[in-house]
Parts: C-alpha cells; structure tokens; sequence
C-alpha cells in the first residue's frame, strides 16, 4: 500500500492509506443520525474525519492511539477538507513504525541539547547549576529529553517539543535576566528547564502522545519535585531553603489555581516563569493553529474555541517585512 500523507490529501481524492487516531467521539448528528467523529493524523498533520455507517460496532474496535488502515474519499465541508470513512480497520502495533505517525521538531535535537548545556554553564550559584548539569547528563533524563514531546496536544506536541519549548523559554530568560537586573537569573534558567522536566515521564510517545499512568496519578510538577530532593540529596552543602524556592518555582508555573498549580507564585522569578512559560506556549500553539488553517486558502481562521476568536491567517513577516 502507498502511504498517502495527511498533508497530501486533496479534495475528492480517493482514500486507502493508514493514520494515527488522535481523538474519537460518537455524536449525533442534526438529523438524529448518530455519527463518529475522529482526528486522523501521521507526521505531516492532522484531518477531521467521520464515519457515519456501524457506528456503534465499530467505535468498540480501536482506541485513541491506534493506527487504523482507512478507506474514504475526501471532501470540503465548510471550506476545510474532511475524510470521510468508508471502511476502518484496526493495524496490529507490532507492525506500525510509530516514527511516521507523530511530529518531530524541525530542529536538530542534539543541537539544541548542547545549546541548553552551555547557558546551564553559565549559571553562577555552584549549587543551581550542580543540579541542573547532574540532570541533564543523567543517563536516563538525557536520551527521554532529546525525543520528547512538551504535551500530548496542545503546545508543541511533536518529539523533541519539551527541549524545543525548554530550550526557547531559556533563551527569553536570558534577556530577562539582563535587562531586569534585579532578577535573579540563576533561578530563571533553573525555571525554564525543571518547570517541565516531569514530562519526560508524564507523557509516553512510542505510541502516539499518551499520559503514563504515573503522569496521570502524580503529574509533571510533582516528578519534578521528587527530582530535585533526589539529586540535591547528592550535593553538599544544598540548603533546605533554596530546595523549597526550586521547588515553589516548578509548583507555581502554572500562575493560577483554576489552570492546575498547587501554588500561586509568590516571588518575582516564580511569577517571571509562570508568564513566559505562558507566553511561549500560546505563541506555539497559535503558530500551529494559523499553519494549519493556511492550508484552507482562507483569508481567516475557523473560530477557535481555545482563544474564543477567529485569526486573520496573513503572514505579516512575508507580507510587511521587505
């Protein structure tokens, strides 16, 4: 079978190839029909699909995660294309590469590993730079950090996504630091690698992007703070008082209770993390929704209900920047 890619389908095109199902529910539709509705996806993107024959009987055969081999044809509905499913059937994991399935970064991980090591050097407290070099060159941490991703969804969701996300809040810590001079900078690097270090373990990605069952009953802050008493363990002379500011910083970067921090930030290089680590998510996420609506031809996006607008999908870079 010829793989056909996500980002090769065309209207009316003739569909036979195998996807990775990224979401999947069953509704009904206007008409009462009941219909399910799914997220189809390999490594170049994602497509809204539906099937509307043997829902129920079908719905029971295969899981988000699962690769399916699909028969369809494609169609616009409401200038977007949508696969619409003739026949599914569920491919045996053991045979799939997963590798043409999830998203990678476009950047060279190793690369931006060595970038983040030498900004770690710079750190100038012995004891916050010990523990950030011990965890990076851990000979579990450092292989799990090269490939994996920063969420299962929302923000840089592919392999590679954490250190990408790592390794560009560091670098707006940097000028943070600099330009705010009474900030501690040390703490803000510290911030910017541990804030998600948890997600090494949190989330699994052989498979498409899951949640472990650890990082479903613990979470990504609380690995972190197990992290940190297990290596500052390690290191003489590491004070309980600066173990607990690590520790408020990676509790804290949420910024608010109601979006899943135990804590609110209660010092200047907490909140500092909490709004940056915000900042470069929403700048990844929303890149991601515009590069994906572009693909439509349409001068504006559909509406997203993320951040309650629709987008005006001008490349202004392109467009102004001559």
């Amino acid at each position: 079978m010829e793989k056909q890619t996500v980002q090769s389908l065309k209207d009316k095109d003739s569909v036979d190839s195998l996807f990775l199902v990224k979401e999947k529910h069953v509704a009904n539709g206007k008409n009462g029909r009941p219909f399910m509705g799914l997220q189809l996806g390999d490594a170049t993107g994602s497509v809204d699909a539906r099937l509307w024959d043997r829902v129920d009987e079908l719905a029971k055969e295969f899981e988000v995660g699962d690769v399916l081999h699909i028969k369809g044809l494609v169609q616009i509905f409401q200038n977007r294309k949508q696969l619409i499913v003739h026949r599914l059937e569920r491919v045996d994991s053991a045979t799939v590469n997963f590798a043409d399935f999830i998203p990678s970064t476009s950047r060279n991980s190793e690369d931006m590993f060595v970038e983040l090591v030498q900004m770690v050097r710079s750190i100038k407290n012995d004891h916050i730079r010990q523990l950030v070099m011990d965890t990076l060159e851990d000979p579990e941490i450092r292989p799990l950090l090269l490939r994996a991703p920063a969420a299962k969804s929302i923000h840089h969701a592919w392999l590679g996504g954490l250190l990408e996300h790592i390794l560009s809040i560091c670098k707006i810590m940097d000028f943070m630091g600099t330009h705010y001079s009474f900030l501690n900078r040390d703490l803000l690097l510290f911030g910017g690698i541990f804030h998600d270090i948890g997600k090494v373990w949190e989330l699994s990605y052989d498979n498409g992007i899951a949640y472990t069952d650890r990082g479903r009953l613990i979470g990504h802050m609380q690995i972190a703070c197990e992290l940190i008493d297990k290596k500052a363990s390690r290191i003489l002379g590491f004070s309980e008082e600066l173990r607990d500011i690590c520790k408020h910083i990676i509790l804290s970067h949420h910024g608010k209770l109601e979006y899943g921090s135990p804590k609110r930030p209660k010092f200047l290089e907490a909140m500092v993390v909490a709004m940056v680590d915000d900042f470069d998510s929403k700048v990844s996420t929303l890149k991601t929704i515009i590069d994906n609506e572009r693909g439509s031809g349409e001068k504006w996006s559909r509406y997203n209900e993320l951040f309650d607008r629709y987008f005006l999908l001008d490349d202004m870079k392109e467009k102004f920047e001559k």
